[in-house]
C-alpha cells in the first residue's frame, strides 16, 4: 500500500515539474517571438549607377525609338535573426504615374543579420518619359523624381526549423538633379515586411 502511495506521489511530482517546464518554455518562446524573433523591416537602398551620366539636354533620350539600360546596385540589409529567401521579381519605375522602366531582380537568400548587394539592369523607355506633360517643367527645374516599386514574396527561416511565408514591399523615390555638366542621384526607400 505504501509503495502505491509513493508511486502515485512521484507521478504527481513528475506531472507538476513537467507542467512548470512547459509554462517556462512557453513564456520564453512568447518572449523571444515578441523581442528577438519579431520580424523587423529590411533596409533596402538603391544606387543607380548609369543615371549620373545624363546631361542637362537629355540628348541621349532624344531617340524615341531606343530603350536605354543602366546598371543599379540594390543593397538589402536583413536585421532579423532569420534568413529571407525571395523569388524572382520585377521592380517597376514610374514617372508621375507612367511606367517608364523595369528592372528584373533575381531570387536570392539573404542570410540573417547580413547586408547583401545585388546588381541589376534597369531598362528605361525614354518615349514614355518625354511624352509625359510634366517632363518640360521638370527639365526646366533640373529635377526629376522617379518612383520605384517592388514586391518580394518569399519565406523567412528561423533557426532552420520554422519557415514562414513573408512578403517584402519596397518603394523608393529616386531624385535626379540635372546640372549643366553633371547629374547627381539620390534615393529614399521605404520597406515593409508582412507575414
Amino acid at each position: 500500500m505504501a509503495a502505491g502511495k509513493t508511486s502515485h506521489r512521484r507521478l504527481k511530482i513528475c506531472c507538476a515539474v513537467t507542467a512548470v517546464l512547459l509554462v517556462i518554455i512557453a513564456v520564453v518562446a512568447v518572449t523571444l517571438a515578441f523581442t528577438i524573433f519579431k520580424p523587423k523591416d529590411p533596409i533596402i537602398t538603391l544606387h543607380p549607377e548609369g543615371l549620373q551620366n545624363i546631361t542637362s539636354g537629355f540628348s541621349m533620350f532624344m531617340n524615341l525609338t531606343a530603350n536605354y539600360t543602366f546598371s543599379t546596385v540594390i543593397s538589402i540589409e536583413n536585421p532579423n535573426y532569420g534568413s529571407f529567401l525571395f523569388k524572382n521579381t520585377t521592380a517597376y519605375v514610374n514617372y508621375h504615374g507612367d511606367l517608364v522602366g523595369e528592372a528584373p531582380i533575381g531570387g536570392r537568400r539573404v542570410p540573417a543579420r547580413v547586408k547583401l548587394n545585388l546588381t541589376t539592369s534597369v531598362s528605361l523607355v525614354p518615349r514614355r518619359l518625354l511624352n509625359n506633360s510634366l517632363f518640360p517643367g521638370d527639365l526646366a527645374a533640373e529635377r526629376f523624381n522617379l518612383t520605384s516599386t517592388a514586391t518580394l514574396p518569399g519565406k523567412v527561416s528561423l533557426l532552420k526549423i520554422f519557415k514562414l511565408h513573408a512578403t517584402v514591399y519596397n518603394r523608393c523615390i529616386i531624385s535626379i538633379f540635372v546640372h549643366s555638366r553633371s547629374s547627381t542621384v539620390e534615393s529614399i526607400c521605404e520597406t515593409k515586411i508582412k507575414s
